[in-house]
Order: structure tokens, then C-alpha cells, then sequence
């Protein structure tokens, strides 16, 4: 397994599935370039796959996809949910990541730099 996704995470994200009527859907998780270090995280909802190029886990019933060329990026990575007084949201915890931005959705890897955004 690629990622390791807790049961508070697994049970949000089913929550959002049903709230968008979309059981039928995957969690797509993978990294972009950009942000102020280089490379950001992306998490989001997917119709397909495609079979050559995304790795499918399951978690507890829920159907992950990870694009290949982002599966040694992500490797060991802890995505969580963390309810509070103002809401709650997703943290994810990359062992890879050497450096990170000041609010945590930027990073680089001692492997990948990514491309950072001039503008941040």
C-alpha cells in the first residue's frame, strides 16, 4: 500500500461521496507542481481510471487512485481528519517531504523538487 488513510479520513470522505450522491466514484490522491516549495498536493473525485497509468487501493471499502508516477512521492504518506471548534479538514503527513510551506500544502522531496510557483 501507497498510503496509509485513517478511519476518521476514510469515514469523511465517504460522507462527502453520499452528501454528492457519487458512491460510484474514486478518491484520487497524487501531487502537482507548484506552490511555494515546489510541488502540492491533490485530492479529489474521480469517475474513471485508467488502468495503465493509476495504481487502485482500497481502503476499507473506499476505492483510492494514485497515478504511478506519483506513487514514490507519496509513499507512506498518512492522510487524516481532524475535527475542531472551527470546522475540521484533511492533513496529510508526508515522510518524503523535506521541506515544506508554511501552511502545509507545499513540498519537495530530496528527489523531486517539483516547479514552485514564482508568485507565492
Amino acid at each position: 500500500m501507497v498510503l496509509n488513510i485513517t478511519e476518521a479520513a476514510i469515514y469523511r470522505v465517504n460522507e462527502m461521496l453520499q452528501e454528492e450522491d457519487s458512491q460510484d466514484k474514486y478518491l484520487r490522491f497524487g501531487v502537482q507542481g507548484g506552490g511555494c516549495s515546489g510541488l502540492s498536493y491533490k485530492l479529489g473525485f474521480e469517475d474513471t481510471m485508467n488502468e495503465e497509468l493509476d495504481i487502485v487501493e482500497e481502503h476499507d471499502g473506499l476505492q483510492v487512485i494514485i497515478n504511478n508516477q506519483d506513487a514514490a512521492i507519496i509513499e507512506g504518506t498518512k492522510i487524516d481528519f481532524k475535527q475542531n471548534m472551527m470546522g475540521g479538514g484533511f492533513t496529510i503527513d508526508n515522510p518524503n517531504a523535506i521541506v515544506s510551506c508554511g501552511c502545509g500544502s507545499s513540498f519537495k522531496t530530496a528527489t523531486n523538487a517539483g516547479t514552485p510557483d514564482p508568485n507565492c
